[in-house]
């Protein structure tokens, strides 16, 4: 029930059956003692994915009617799609998170669709800096949902879990609105996005992660984890301690208790939810040998699964090649995820 996926090392061609690995940057990336900017970003998301795009969708001639072939992908995404934004689906006192959602007008019937949660070390981070690494779903026709959470300034954890657990029943409840085929929802994030990702889409009653937003279980078809913690609690401590996991978790007694419920490899089970990880081999931030534990604790549970290894790639920033082929494994495993949620 799981598959490892390793692509080749850079600069390599893609061989055998490897198949694709990225990450959408973090701020988890930067070097000691460097600041990246929220501009730098969505900038480097804006170069990246724009030459992501060139590549799967223009012509290899530059004649002016093969550019303007190249155009038509992208006029297409710009008159079929609607977008909805700020959408308020939990208020807390005087904070309200919210939402975007871009809805496929050309969809006929009911639409698969990406839920998106940014990363950010749970202190930043913004769902408009991470807009243009969601480009590629809207050229698969797919609903996208852009989702901001209360971060640790405003309140500690579990907020960001909750509110994230109660964006996902927010979409549920409102497919028909949007055209959203509810069996067919994806959920996804990079670095602490993947860490809510998971926990929204495996966590179970046990959580207590929805008083905020109580009713029954929200199913998921899949989750795309993008270099995300899957255990808190093996990096609160030790060699591989993680000082913003250590803050979003606080310094309360209980804080070994937190870390476990706001763990998704608490919540591994037998018919538990299919999770593609794309992780790098060296990441210095989001340690590589948990993403190997928890793609071992999903196949022993019989849980479909494949991790997607990016050699020497760090907590996100892989290269353009790397995040081109990705899409492929990706759009194989969701394939196969869909079909089987239908």
């Amino acid at each position: 029930m799981g598959l490892t996926l390793r692509l080749p090392a850079s600069g390599s061609g893609l061989s055998g059956a490897s198949a694709a690995g990225t990450g959408a940057p973090d701020a988890g990336n930067a070097a000691a003692g460097s600041v990246i900017s929220w501009r730098d970003y969505a900038m480097h998301n804006f170069r990246r994915t724009a030459l992501m795009l060139a590549l799967l969708l223009a012509p290899a001639a530059g004649a002016a009617a093969q550019d303007s072939a190249a155009l038509a992908p992208f006029i297409t995404i710009g008159s079929s799609y609607r977008a909805t934004p700020e959408q308020t689906y939990l208020k807390v006192g005087t904070v309200e998170s919210r939402l975007d959602v871009y809805q496929n007008r050309a969809a006929g019937a009911p639409a698969p669709t990406l839920v998106w949660m940014h990363g950010g070390n749970w202190v930043g981070g913004t769902r408009e800096a991470a807009m243009l690494t969601l480009l590629p779903f809207f050229r698969m026709g797919w609903n996208v949902v852009n989702v901001d959470y209360r971060l640790l300034q405003v309140a500690p954890a579990p907020a960001a879990a909750e509110d994230c657990r109660c964006a996902l029943r927010w979409v549920v409840e409102h497919a028909k609105d949007y055209n959203i085929d509810p069996a067919r929802i994806v959920v996804s994030g990079n670095s602490a996005g993947g860490q809510l990702s998971l926990l929204s889409a495996m966590g179970d009653a046990a959580a207590g992660l929805d008083a905020r937003c109580p009713g029954p279980a929200v199913a998921v078809a899949a989750v795309l984890n993008w270099y995300g913690f899957p255990s808190l609690v093996d990096v609160l401590d030790g060699p591989h301690a993680n000082q913003a996991v250590n803050n979003w978790v606080g310094q309360g007694a209980d804080r070994l208790d937190l870390a476990r419920r706001l763990s998704p490899a608490s919540y591994v089970r037998a018919g538990g939810v299919p999770v593609l990880t794309i992780h790098g081999d060296a990441d210095p931030t989001s340690a590589y040998q948990y993403a190997v534990a928890f793609h071992g604790a999903l196949t022993k549970a019989g849980v479909v699964n494949e991790l997607v290894t990016v050699p020497g790639g760090k907590h996100g920033g892989f290269t353009d090649a790397e995040t081109t082929r990705i899409y492929a494994a990706i759009a194989a495993f969701l394939e196969k995820a869909l079909a089987r949620a239908r």
